[in-house]
């Protein structure tokens, strides 16, 4: 069986919905995470990572993209 995924679906939704209003073109922005989710399922084939099966590349790119636009302090080092 697999174990309970450690992210809310209505989260994921939420994020994604501030990656588009953000966005002034909501193809650039699609491709963008889609390149993301793509360079991170490389990197993760790579080191094996299986932290949790259900989070997804797609998913954690629009994690991490999201939390960019809210937070532009995190990429400021």
């Amino acid at each position: 069986m697999y174990k309970r995924s450690s992210f809310n679906s209505d989260e994921i939704v939420k994020r994604a919905e501030q990656l588009m209003n953000a966005a002034s073109n909501r193809y650039r922005i699609t491709v963008r995470v889609a390149k993301r989710a793509k360079r991170r399922r490389s990197e993760d084939k790579a080191q094996d990572n299986l932290e949790d099966p259900l989070m997804t590349p797609p998913i954690r790119a629009i994690i991490e993209m999201s939390d960019e636009v809210t937070q532009p302090e995190i990429l400021v080092e």
